[in-house]
């Protein structure tokens, strides 16, 4: 990864770290805006704006805590340098679900995340010598986060995210990022 995009990653733990402390509780699942970024292989960058609505009428209690879901939908743009050539831009749309898990009956400040979806690229992916087989594509994420702030309305989450085709479509390299997402609840 490139020098300044681990500085930033740096920094984004370490601001995530110091959010430790706690705040005052607020109903946890709302819609949320968010703002994400982060650094993939091969000098691969991705930078994306969202919108998260909940699933009002669905939870489920595993263990200590409650899993929630919630739908995921945003426009986003990978940055990548192919082979012998200038960095090129790629707009990603998506849609997906995803499901989070509180502890302590789902009132932590605290989650865990897992989630896919499907996403449409606006060219072929291309990254050093990798090419995506098809602009659709599917997207995967694990993520740790944490709501911060008064009513917990500020969120961030530190996310491992993969995107391919899932095999339907030759080649199919896939692209991995580490991601850093600061939303905000309205």
């Amino acid at each position: 990864m490139h020098v300044h995009a681990l500085r930033g990653i740096a920094t984004g733990v370490t601001v995530f770290a110091a959010l430790a402390a706690g705040s005052p509780a607020r109903a946890q699942e709302a819609p949320t805006l968010y703002l994400q970024g982060g650094a993939g292989e091969r000098e691969a960058y991705a930078t994306t704006v969202g919108l998260t609505w909940p699933w009002t009428s669905w939870s489920w209690a595993l263990g200590s805590g409650v899993v929630r879901g919630q739908w995921d939908g945003y426009l986003g743009n990978w940055s990548s340098r192919p082979q012998a050539s200038a960095r090129r831009n790629t707009l990603v749309l998506g849609l997906g679900p995803s499901l989070r898990w509180r502890g302590a009956g789902g009132q932590s400040p605290w989650f865990v995340e897992l989630g896919t979806g499907v996403s449409w690229f606006s060219r072929h992916y291309r990254n050093g010598s990798d090419a995506f087989g098809s602009r659709v594509n599917f997207s995967s994420h694990l993520g740790l986060g944490r709501n911060f702030g008064p009513q917990r309305a500020h969120e961030l989450s530190l996310r491992i995210q993969h995107s391919s085709n899932a095999g339907i479509k030759e080649p199919n390299p896939g692209e991995n990022f580490l991601l850093l997402r600061y939303a905000h609840v309205f």
